[in-house]
């Protein structure tokens, strides 16, 4: 750009210096003690119908419990519990910032568990004295597998099976005996964590023909121990890769007989849930996931003939969304079964007869989908739900509680504001929770009757103070997608400097995983966008075709078309905000993204080079080949096809034109890091150019220097302007955490 381009574009935008930098820096500081009373998630107790949650503090966090009155209390002595958690860890933790993952009360609530890390504790609340119990289970990049253990006591006695040489074996009364003879390294019998019957007189188990064992190498260049780096080996399953093969074996431990269950119901699996056995005994069952994720059905087995049945199968043209769209409650030990299926288009809730296996009625219907299940009321029949898109002209993605019958009568909504809600119900169904926010309303904390009646406030934040520290609300923006039926849904962030008679670049955070949908519904007083847009940016984000939470036609253009990321819907959205505001510059557009966004900020400056000026990409899965398999088999399909090339932003990098920032952790356990890697080799042999950031020792999360990086890039190809230069200034400190 010439000399008077670069002066003219200084005068329209005139942000991205020090000041700026600072004041984005400061935002979340600013905010954070401005939205103390901002409720977690509620849980209750059983034993005295008490219900508890984290709430923000002015300086960190801490636990409330709170009766059925509404009379809060502190859930446990917070100092207590830090400085046995000093103790234990051999680091000082402050009793205002207690995080404790995984929180959970035990039964008789005189003890709490949580994790600290990878590893699980347990704390003692009438002596506050700690111990380990355990690591922390981590579901990371292969198929979700059966828990399986080396021993497996009986549900009554003394007896117990144990595993010796890939065979099954029994101890009962002193003696060893086996029960199988054919296990060999090549075909093990495995103990799953439910595998006894009730009664202790069979056993169920799976015998597994191991699969292709992956394993991904990254280097450490810069260990904190020593000189020199480490080798860091890791298992990760990929798409296409061979799977373990389980098969389920029944013994009938007083007869002795063995039953090897026929596969025909079950013949490739991708992932085999966890045994579990009916209350009487008749029968185990579990859940059939095929390789493909186009066919699932829940198998039960006959404990006396060991014939298998499907008691629940769903199938589908394109995938069925078992990681996200999944749910299950059997009643009466399985006489009926309450299950989620999109097979009418929307995602909706039918009542299955255990017997026949099939449907007696569809319990929710509509266009709209139910979210998720809150809780099941067995001895009433009803079942408390979220659900959103129900009211026409209004956000569709904002969540309701609604309750209803079992057989689809008394559909009763529960909450009324125009929010959206998360919910949570006591055990005996007499009361419930409601937590609710918008963008432009901070958090609200509620109890409630059974009836609906309000019983008090529990929590709430105040937007006043926010307003007057600066608290600028995003707007929301609605476009039709490519389709001009589909609302697209997005959120404009706007510098709180803003001036209308000024131009402004524009960012678009992208993300657009088909798991999930991902423009903000709740509150937040900093939003890293809001952040970003404090350099002189509008920043948006938007959700387009293929992404989750609408209907199925919606979700199902990402169908072994990942590249496409919802850009025709994007494009679209841009062009209809640039319509009507004269201050939106699309010939300054930049865009970012993370993970699989970091795929899909490349994919867009790759795709639609002409309307994409620049694009920072961190920690991309930018081939679906290289990435994690339960991920991407899911929705690119299997066997691997020439879709995954396709979408491969390996194979489309010699079509880059525009500004290139790219990132990577170099122990990035989530994505491969050499998916990255191989974009750079790729636009190294299409000579392109192109800018490359590698941090030592980072995992999936890039840190701060990454975020200043970043902000860096798009001030200098958005704004043309030269940030500040960090080696001689003082960089704004970081925001707490």
């Amino acid at each position: 750009m010439r000399l008077s381009g670069l002066l003219l574009t200084a005068a329209l935008y005139g942000q991205g210096t020090l000041e700026d930098y600072t004041r984005a820096t400061a935002l979340r500081d600013t905010m954070r003690p401005l939205t103390a009373g901002t409720a977690g998630e509620v849980s209750w107790l059983k034993q005295s119908g008490k219900f508890w949650y984290p709430v923000t503090t002015a300086t960190g966090l801490q636990y409330v419990m709170a009766d059925r009155t509404g009379a809060k209390s502190p859930a446990f002595d917070h100092a207590r519990l830090a400085a046995a958690l000093t103790e234990s860890l051999g680091r000082p933790v402050k009793a205002d910032r207690l995080n404790l993952a995984g929180l959970e009360f035990e039964e008789d609530e005189d003890a709490i568990r949580f994790s600290a890390g990878t590893v699980r504790l347990h704390l003692d609340l009438k002596t506050y004295t700690v111990s380990r119990r355990g690591e922390s289970n981590y579901f990371g990049s292969g198929p979700r597998v059966d828990e399986s253990l080396r021993r497996l006591k009986a549900p009554a006695g003394e007896a117990e099976v144990f595993l010796r040489n890939h065979n099954i074996w029994l101890r009962v009364d002193g003696k060893e005996v086996p029960l199988s003879s054919d296990g060999s390294e090549g075909n093990y019998y495995t103990l799953p964590a439910g595998g006894w019957s009730p009664n202790g007189k069979k056993l169920a188990v799976f015998r597994v023909r191991p699969g292709q064992r992956r394993q991904i190498h990254m280097v450490e260049s810069s260990p904190a121990d020593q000189v020199q780096p480490k080798l860091k080996t890791i298992p990760y399953v990929k798409p296409g890769d061979a799977l373990d093969l389980p098969r389920p074996v029944l013994f009938d431990l007083v007869t002795r007989k063995v039953h090897f269950i026929d596969d025909r119901l079950f013949p490739n699996p991708f992932d085999m849930r966890r045994i579990s056995w009916r209350k009487d005994s008749r029968a185990f069952h579990f859940g059939y996931n095929e390789r493909g994720h186009q066919v699932f059905r829940v198998i039960e087995v006959d404990a006396s003939t060991g014939v298998a049945r499907a008691v629940i199968e769903e199938t589908s043209s394109t995938f069925f969304h078992y990681s996200g769209k999944m749910f299950r409650h059997d009643i009466d030990d399985g006489r009926e079964t309450i299950w989620m299926s999109e097979r009418d288009g929307w995602n909706h809730l039918y009542l299955y007869d255990g017997a026949s296996g099939k449907v007696k009625n569809q319990i929710t219907r509509g266009a709209w989908p139910v979210r998720s299940v809150v809780a099941v009321d067995d001895e009433k029949r009803q079942i408390y739900f979220l659900a959103s898109g129900i009211d026409e002209g209004k956000d569709p993605y904002y969540r309701h509680l609604f309750r209803i019958g079992f057989d689809g009568s008394g559909l009763t909504r529960l909450s009324t504001v125009n929010a959206d809600h998360s919910a949570s119900v006591s055990k005996d169904f007499a009361y419930f929770t409601l937590t609710y926010s918008r963008t432009d309303l901070p958090p609200v904390t509620e109890l409630y009757k059974r009836s609906g009646e309000l019983v008090k406030q529990i929590e709430r934040v105040e937007l006043a103070p926010l307003a007057t520290a600066g608290f600028r609300a995003p707007e929301p923006f609605v476009a039709k997608g490519r389709d001009g039926r589909s609302d697209v849904w997005g959120l404009i962030y706007r510098p709180s400097r803003w001036d209308a008679s000024k131009k402004y670049p524009v960012l678009e955070y992208i993300y657009a995983g088909p798991h999930d949908s991902f423009v903000p519904k709740t509150f937040s007083a900093a939003h890293p966008m809001q952040e970003m847009a404090e350099l002189g940016f509008i920043v948006v984000q938007m959700d387009g075709m293929g992404t989750s939470n609408r209907s199925k036609a919606f979700h199902d253009v990402a169908w072994k078309h990942l590249g496409d990321a919802g850009f025709p819907d994007r494009i679209l959205w841009h062009k209809a905000v640039a319509a009507k505001y004269s201050y939106y510059d699309l010939t300054h557009l930049g865009i970012y993204g993370h993970s699989a966004g970091g795929q899909s900020s490349l994919a867009g400056l790759l795709q639609y080079p002409d309307f994409y000026k620049a694009a920072a990409s961190s920690a991309g899965c930018h081939d679906n080949r290289m990435d994690k398999i339960w991920w991407n088999e899911q929705w690119m399909g299997w066997p691997v096809g020439e879709e995954y090339a396709a979408s491969s932003n390996v194979d489309n990098a010699h079509k880059l034109k525009g500004r290139l920032l790219l990132a990577v952790g170099e122990l990035d356990t989530n994505v491969d890091p050499a998916s990255t890697m191989q974009v750079v080799n790729a636009l190294i042999k299409a000579g392109k150019v192109f800018d490359l950031l590698v941090i030592p020792g980072a995992d999936h999360g890039l840190g701060e220097y990454w975020n200043r990086k970043r902000q860096d890039f798009f001030v200098r190809t958005l704004l043309d302007k030269e940030p500040p230069d960090w080696n001689t200034v003082k960089p704004p400190p970081a925001a707490a955490e």
